[in-house]
């Protein structure tokens, strides 16, 4: 159920800008206990991590959709609890106040700042 799980999740955001697929594994371990025979493994269910093989870009037209290219490339953000979190989403907004934002939460700069747009320069 769990790899069903897993797969539906993958599945269902397969459209979604910046995605990447959860890999899921299994591995024998030995059983332990009084019962245990050498010839007898138990299967147990890990999460090794996301795929981030590079998908298709494709183009929008909007001037504030940016692709990331390679898979060791992020956008830096401003986490709700003031933190730095990163994405690969590239469908960036600019609020009424210039702040570029991807899901709501400032998009930082080089050096850690929120980066504002000049408004009307979009």
């Amino acid at each position: 159920m769990a790899q069903q799980s897993v797969v539906n999740n993958n599945l269902a955001n397969v459209s979604t800008p910046g995605f990447r697929g959860e890999l899921m594994a299994f591995r024998a371990v030995p059983v332990e206990g009084d019962a245990r025979l050498p010839t007898r493994i138990a299967s147990m269910m890990t999460t090794p991590g996301a795929d981030f093989t590079p998908g298709t870009i494709s183009t929008t037209g909007r001037s504030l959709d940016v692709a990331l290219q390679g898979g060791d490339t992020w956008l830096a953000l401003q986490s709700p609890d003031g933190g730095e979190a990163y994405t690969r989403r590239g469908d960036l907004q600019v609020d009424a106040t210039g702040l570029l934002t991807s899901l709501g939460n400032p998009v930082l700069s080089d050096n850690g700042q929120a980066i504002v747009v000049p408004l009307g320069a979009t």
